[in-house]
């Protein structure tokens, strides 16, 4: 791997006699085949020479973060003398963060235990409960813990016993969480995931019996959870927008096709495997989270045209299996929070509308097609991997010409 970074012999052998030279060389390797770029590279390479200097790799011994610190301060300090960084901050964090890298990759890093929270049964519990006695899906479980967990770490701080916590307290908190700047959905799912957490905590006899039942959310009105996208006149001009040669271009079409003709949720996508697609069937795959299972679907002529031109043209060579990466080394999978951002920013750009920005208002944009279209609600909530009718039967009330059909619908001789 040196000899393919460095071209000057004084240069390329200063590397391959610096130490741990085996130890660098695997750690690049390991960074190519993950499609890092040359430059960045380079920079590593020199960086882990600079750290195997100031930190003994060829024992057994393994390297505890207070090591790591030690090394990184003297290396700073040595820079200093030498006049060659104007700050220590930069250095320091950039030396700590290479050799953490490098010695977890070489299972070398003593790894710092975490403190552990005193409610970390409680949370643990709860989890389990969910998951193996009420049969919920992962991204609720993981929903819920996150909720009860923020309302945790707030209490920690009173030095109180869990026996003692109170309505007063969850009050106190989703009061604190408004003011913070928490939107009036987000405190009532919090209100929803504390609910669920007491009512355990109550049947476990954690807690006084009452909690869960004086917890109260922001008051929700009738229509304001129905699922409104955008219209699906303003989708068509979303994806036209992505027509073009540009790489950006090229892959944002096709998740955005994913995401409206399929109305594939912001993970599902951001999961798309490469042997999820059969192209020979024309089948593609994708796995249901909440659900737990995997559903197939036709592969539609459009949207495989625009995932194919993706793979050919613009999604980089290297060993990730998930389609969808980013641009730039080090190519990593799409997380939900760029498609996020992704769909945003177009809607943005192209001045739309819609009450939701994100990547599921295109979901919504989808089952409203599709009930405007009048498919039936069993065949739309089929096509979205609904588990049951009533997931889709909120889509029948933003069903607005439906609706005035029905009302202008004469009762004849009833009348």
């Amino acid at each position: 791997m040196f000899k393919i970074l460095f071209k000057y012999p004084r240069v390329l052998a200063h590397h391959c006699e610096g130490p741990a030279a085996d130890e660098r060389q695997r750690f690049l390797i390991h960074r190519a085949k993950d499609g890092a770029a040359r430059g960045t590279l380079l920079g590593i390479a020199r960086e882990l020479l600079v750290i195997a200097k100031h930190i003994d790799v060829a024992t057994d011994k393994m390297i505890s973060i207070y090591d790591l610190e030690a090394a990184a301060s003297r290396w700073v300090r040595h820079q200093q003398r030498r006049h060659r960084a104007r700050g220590s901050r930069w250095s320091r964090e950039w030396f700590i963060h290479m050799a953490k890298t490098w010695l977890h990759f070489l299972g070398r890093l003593q790894e710092q235990e975490p403190t552990p929270s005193p409610f970390e049964e409680l949370m643990k519990d709860f989890a389990n409960y969910m998951r193996n006695e009420r049969g919920l899906s992962e991204v609720t479980i993981r929903g819920r813990c996150w909720h009860a967990g923020k309302f945790l770490d707030e209490f920690i701080g009173q030095n109180r016993p869990f026996a003692e916590v109170s309505v007063r307290d969850v009050d106190a908190f989703l009061n604190r969480k408004g003011s913070q700047g928490w939107r009036r959905v987000s405190v009532a799912t919090s209100a929803r995931a504390l609910r669920s957490f007491f009512q355990h905590a109550e049947m476990r006899g954690w807690c006084e019996v009452g909690v869960a039942t004086g917890i109260d959310g922001p008051r929700m009105f009738k229509q304001e959870a129905l699922p409104v996208g955008p219209l699906w006149t303003d989708i068509q001009r979303l994806i036209t927008s992505t027509t073009g040669d540009r790489p950006r271009d090229i892959r944002d079409q096709a998740i955005l096709m994913l995401l409206a003709i399929y109305g594939f949720r912001s993970r599902e996508v951001a999961g798309l495997r490469l042997e999820q697609m059969n192209w020979e069937r024309e089948i593609l795959g994708v796995l249901r989270p909440k659900q737990r299972r995997a559903q197939e679907y036709p592969l539609v002529q459009s949207v495989g045209e625009a995932i194919l031109r993706y793979l050919q043209q613009v999604r980089p060579r290297c060993v990730r299996r998930e389609i969808f990466l980013t641009l730039k080394a080090p190519f990593r999978p799409l997380s939900p929070g760029a498609l996020y951002h992704l769909v945003s920013s177009r809607l943005r750009a192209l001045g739309i509308e819609s009450p939701h920005r994100g990547p599921h208002s295109l979901r919504h944009a989808c089952a409203g097609h599709l009930v405007a279209e009048r498919f039936s609600l069993k065949e739309v909530g089929d096509h979205l991997g609904h588990r049951s009718a009533y997931a889709t039967r909120t889509y029948a009330k933003v069903d607005l010409a439906g609706l005035r059909e029905v009302a202008n619908f004469g009762l004849g001789g009833l009348s």
